[in-house]
């Protein structure tokens, strides 16, 4: 005879409890913030766009008045006394007189020219001297190495370089204003870690098909380095554009000035524009003469616009090539 047993009655579980860690992550993802930062105050969400628009401001409206002003005619500028900020009466005539030939046509393609052959310069000795630098097994790698660092703590001097470039039969040549500042210890160490940061196995891969280290360099490095490579570009570029330090130092000749030294000696100093032969033109395409303040304006707007114009086609690679260069390696 058998007996059946009753059947076991379990008690009601209670409902398990959510990890901290799986709370702090779902409100993470919900909120966009970590837990511990406290809810932005209403006063703190509208600060934030106030203080960008008055930062947009202070940024954008002196450069529109320098726009304006130097779109105004003489009438224009007569009236508001100065600096033109309600923009009337618009005429081209400025840049017209400016682009026609003379001081500043040459000054411009005097920096263009700088900054081109410059930019490319001192890529290519930077991006050979960073991946000789990042591989370890290279010839004096440290002893190299150590020299570059060594920039950082002892300059030059003004006195001294000037005199290497007097010895090199420099002076008032173009070459002194690229080899002087060809090669920047900054971007040479932010290259030498973007490179140190390439996984070696892609490397040695590349090796064992048998490229050599010029292969390895074109078809494996540049083309995943090209955040950096961009980045650094657009450093010396600014650089080489913007420099007129050098040019006061090294060029005697007026004619070989670039845009940066008639910015500086005409709206700095305030010396007045040449007229005529070899200087800028009275009257363009029978336009009337511009004033001399919206000329004025005309060279800082033509100095400032290739930098404006370039620089947000390199902006997204700053992270990528800057931050992550500095970091890694």
């Amino acid at each position: 005879m058998t007996t059946q047993q009753a059947p076991v009655r379990r008690k009601p579980q209670p409902p398990t409890a959510v990890p901290p860690r799986a709370t702090r992550r779902r409100t993470e993802e919900e909120t966009g913030r970590p837990v511990w930062e406290e809810e932005p105050s209403f006063f703190g969400r509208l600060s934030k766009p106030v203080v960008l628009g008055l930062v947009v401001l202070i940024v954008a409206f002196p450069l529109y008045v320098v726009v304006v002003t130097s779109l105004s005619s003489t009438e224009a500028v007569t009236r508001a006394g100065g600096l033109v900020i309600v923009p009337r009466e618009l005429t081209v005539a400025a840049y017209v007189q400016l682009l026609s030939g003379g001081v500043v046509t040459r000054a411009l393609m005097i920096s263009t020219l700088i900054t081109v052959i410059g930019t490319f310069l001192s890529l290519a000795i930077t991006v050979l001297a960073a991946y000789g630098l990042s591989r370890p097994g290279s010839l004096f790698h440290r002893p190299l190495l150590f020299v570059v660092l060594l920039t950082f703590l002892f300059g030059p001097g003004i006195i001294p370089s000037y005199l290497v470039v007097n010895a090199l039969g420099l002076i008032d040549s173009y070459s002194s204003l690229i080899l002087p500042t060809a090669v920047s210890a900054f971007n040479l160490i932010v290259m030498r870690s973007f490179f140190m940061g390439i996984p070696g196995e892609l490397i040695d891969s590349a090796r064992i098909d048998g490229a050599g280290e010029f292969a390895v360099l074109t078809r494996i490095v540049m083309p995943l380095s090209r955040a950096v490579v961009a980045v650094v570009g657009l450093f010396y570029a600014v650089g080489y554009w913007n420099a007129f330090f050098n040019a006061l130092l090294y060029i005697n000749d007026n004619n070989k000035w670039p845009l940066q030294m008639v910015l500086r000696t005409y709206i700095v100093q305030a010396s007045p524009l040449p007229t005529g032969a070899g200087g800028i033109s009275s009257v363009g395409l029978g336009l009337d003469p511009a004033p001399t303040l919206a000329i004025k304006m005309a060279i800082v707007v033509i100095a400032i616009v290739p930098v404006l114009v370039i620089y947000p086609f390199i902006q997204k690679h700053f992270t990528k090539g800057v931050i992550i260069g500095a970091v890694k390696g």
